[in-house]
């Protein structure tokens, strides 16, 4: 990606109702070229009603997209590979040719997405599954089926909605590297999830949404910074005294203590420490994890509500 590179999609001011209640109200999004872009939120938060309206799959009541420089997304349909939530193969299709087949439904000749198909099954550790029918296939295995034939095509363009969920471990592994490898190849992947973890690892840039309404955007590492970095503090002598010569918001953990780094650093709180003979066993500084900062950016009301 360079600098001069124009976004993939935009969105401003994007609203949706349905019988007259508002799922997305206003939401703006810049998609840059070449990244891995995550679109976070609890259920009902309004990701799926969004990536839809980006799409072109439904029209939005007010704002306006541009999805690969089209005002109308779907002209640039065959420049886009699409994972819906809602997965749907048929049945007595081989998986070798349930994704060519969805290859030829963005243009690709029957041939070349066949050979392209079996060089994918391989790659993720699925060649022996080429020639068996999809109700043969485990749950984990046909939805990764489906992902390849979101692929075969090689867009520019990739949009995957919740594609983790329902995946064993062995498969959210194998799809996250299939994700790095679209971005490797100068894809653009735009996922949505409600599970951190797996943004954490692969986001590039985020937004949050809840509520209908973006909360945040940019990088996992602002968004960690939104919250102060946490001391993990284990004492070489403890005793029940030891809880006065903390920060007010020290809690228990473990056989230690947490607490918000000070503002004035850790060394003069170290010193007292030491001074008054508790020692160090342990210590360890630590920016919060993408779910901690997700929690706060979102608030517990709104995730009670989702909940």
């Amino acid at each position: 990606m360079t600098d001069e590179a124009p976004p993939v999609i935009t969105a401003t001011g994007l609203v949706k109702r349905f019988g007259g209640r508002p799922v997305v109200s206003g939401v703006d999004l810049v998609v840059p070229q070449g990244m891995i872009y995550g679109v976070l939120g609890p259920n009902g938060a309004g990701k799926t009603t969004t990536l839809r309206m980006l799409l072109g799959i439904i029209e939005p009541d007010s704002g306006e997209r541009t999805l690969l420089g089209h005002r109308h997304p779907r002209d640039a349909s065959d420049r886009v590979g699409y994972l819906p939530e809602e997965r749907g193969l048929y049945p007595a299709m081989k998986a070798r040719e349930a994704i060519a087949f969805m290859g030829a439904l963005r243009g690709l000749p029957w041939k070349e997405g066949r050979a392209r198909a079996q060089q994918l099954l391989e790659n993720t550790g699925l060649g022996h599954a080429a020639d068996e029918k999809i109700r043969k296939l485990s749950k984990g295995m046909a939805q990764l089926v489906q992902l390849l034939g979101s692929v075969v095509h090689q867009p520019d363009l990739l949009v995957l909605d919740e594609p983790f969920s329902g995946l064993d471990p062995v498969n959210q592994e194998r799809l996250e590297a299939l994700i790095l490898g679209e971005r490797d190849r100068g894809a653009t992947v735009l996922f949505s999830t409600h599970v951190m973890a797996h943004a954490q690892r692969l986001c590039d840039r985020l937004a949050i949404i809840a509520g209908g309404r973006r909360r945040f955007e940019g990088t996992v590492a602002e968004a960690r910074g939104t919250l102060p970095q946490q001391v993990h503090y284990v004492p070489h002598f403890p005793n029940d005294d030891l809880a006065r010569h903390l920060p007010p918001d020290a809690r228990r953990d473990g056989d230690g203590w947490r607490f918000e780094l000070p503002h004035d650093g850790i060394e003069a709180l170290l010193k007292r420490l030491i001074d008054a003979g508790y020692g160090i066993s342990g210590l360890s500084i630590e920016r919060p994890g993408l779910h901690e900062a997700f929690v706060r950016i979102v608030g517990q009301a709104a995730l009670e509500q989702a909940a």
